[in-house]
């Protein structure tokens, strides 16, 4: 058991004094394409998601873009659907837009205004969130960004604000 123990936590070492960008990922006019999932109350969601309890089964499928305008700074769009399992509240459209920094090419952190529907507040809700995470860059092109985010209601009198885990795979080219 020790040593298990100790090769995890080699192999943790490697891949975090290795796990960073060398090759350009993040650099300017670079693109970066991004899947997460979301643990935790999904709200404004472009993550992937499924769950399904007492017959209810709902899930969400999104996809994040983003355009390196400079050195680690990328602007980004998102883009979800998905179906809440009950029926009279199905708003399927989630969208989100913001801006994703990697200090040091591998520390992410992002700031975005993302909702659910487009109309009323009291339907549609909207959150400003921040996100932190580490990106663990697997080669050229691929990078694993385990992350913590926090979502601010922006209409506290109708939703909350909530706090997802993320895992994100992202694709850069």
């Amino acid at each position: 058991m020790k040593k298990i123990i100790l090769a995890a936590l080699a192999l943790f070492a490697f891949g975090f004094a290795n796990g960073q960008a060398k090759e350009g990922q993040v650099s300017k006019g670079k693109w970066l394409v991004e899947v997460n999932t979301g643990f935790g109350k999904n709200v404004g969601s472009t993550s992937l998601y499924l769950t399904s309890s007492d017959g209810v089964t709902a899930y969400n499928i999104g996809v994040e873009g983003g355009y390196f305008i400079k050195n680690n700074l990328a602007l980004k769009l998102g883009l979800g659907y998905g179906d809440n399992g009950i029926a009279g509240e199905n708003e399927p459209i989630a969208y989100k837009i913001g801006a994703k920094y990697y200090f040091k090419s591998m520390i992410p952190v992002e700031l975005s205004y993302n909702g659910v529907g487009f109309g009323n507040a009291d339907a549609n809700p909207t959150y400003v969130g921040a996100q932190v995470g580490y990106a663990l860059f697997l080669g050229k092109n691929v990078s694993i960004e385990p992350g913590i985010r926090y979502n601010m209601a922006t209409h506290k009198q109708y939703y909350d604000n909530s706090l997802q885990f993320n895992i994100g795979f992202a694709l850069h080219f």
